[in-house]
């Protein structure tokens, strides 16, 4: 069976709330990528519990479209990519290295998956990413041009040039923070295409590496319209959309349960501990 087979629009269609058009424009494409990332959480719980998540788009549909769960990087985008496909986008897989927090671009490896978007009859690509894990994560796509700002859904970004010894030109996505009153790099990239085998490894790596960080502790986020909600181990942190920041520790099995559940809309795995 085919990946286009096993994948049903109509029921991401519906899972993600969308009922606006079916056109491969540019409408869609930001309306579609908007309400995927405010429908689908992301997590981690997979990893924690000591395998790599299934990248197989039945097993997506299963756990994320019809079960009450959510995903990291590669099976978020991977989702979206057969939806814009399936709407008629042409899609290419990127990877990218998560510089948020890193010393040098060069000190991680590139193990973030994104998607460079061709809308038809539009000479400009666009960057889409719903899997990225952070409150600085795009919440619309943004077009493939160096140096303007672009808002969207209330966040501001922008793409930049990072001097690179490569032959290719690095691209670095930046989000503006405001207490810092400064942009901040949270990714970078080049336009080399990468391919299914590509993100097999990387998610296997990444789910099961006892090094990786996913591996180590419990990682969720949640966005909505009113506010960005994270879960990072024990510390629970949401940020309003007025930037007000409340922080907390979870004591308790039963609390961050009840969380997990409640606030991030996720039903905890069966037999699966999330403090320990």
């Amino acid at each position: 069976m085919s990946d286009t087979e096993q994948f049903d629009l109509d029921a991401y269609l519906e899972r993600i709330g969308w009922e606006g058009g079916r056109r491969a424009d540019l409408a869609t494409l930001r309306g579609v990528h908007l309400a995927h990332a405010l429908s689908f959480p992301f997590e981690n719980l997979d990893a924690w519990s000591g395998r790599a998540p299934s990248l197989a788009p039945a097993d997506l549909m299963a756990k994320m479209v019809r079960g009450r769960r959510g995903g990291y990087c590669y099976e978020h985008n991977t989702l979206l990519r057969l939806a814009l496909e399936a709407l008629g986008f042409g899609v290419t897989g990127l990877a990218g290295r998560v510089v948020l927090g890193a010393e040098t671009v060069e000190s991680r490896p590139r193990t973030h998956m994104m998607l460079r978007v061709e809308v038809p009859g539009d000479p400009q690509p666009y960057l889409a990413d719903v899997g990225f894990g952070a409150a600085g994560a795009l919440l619309q796509p943004v077009p493939l041009t160096v140096g303007e700002e672009f808002e969207g859904a209330g966040r501001r970004h922008r793409l930049v040039h990072l001097p690179y010894g490569g032959p290719l030109e690095l691209w670095a996505l930046q989000a503006y923070d405001r207490d810092a009153r400064d942009w901040v790099s949270q990714y970078a990239f080049t336009l080399e295409p990468f391919f299914a085998p590509d993100y097999e490894v990387i998610n296997w790596h990444i789910g099961t590496n006892p090094r990786s960080p996913f591996t180590q502790r419990p990682y969720l986020q949640r966005t909505t319209p009113e506010r960005h909600l994270a879960l990072d181990g024990a510390r629970l942190v949401e940020t309003r959309a007025d930037g007000t920041v409340t922080e907390r520790k979870l004591t308790d099995e039963a609390e961050a349960r009840r969380v997990v559940e409640e606030e991030f809309g996720i039903a905890v795995p069966e037999g699966l501990t999330l403090l320990r």
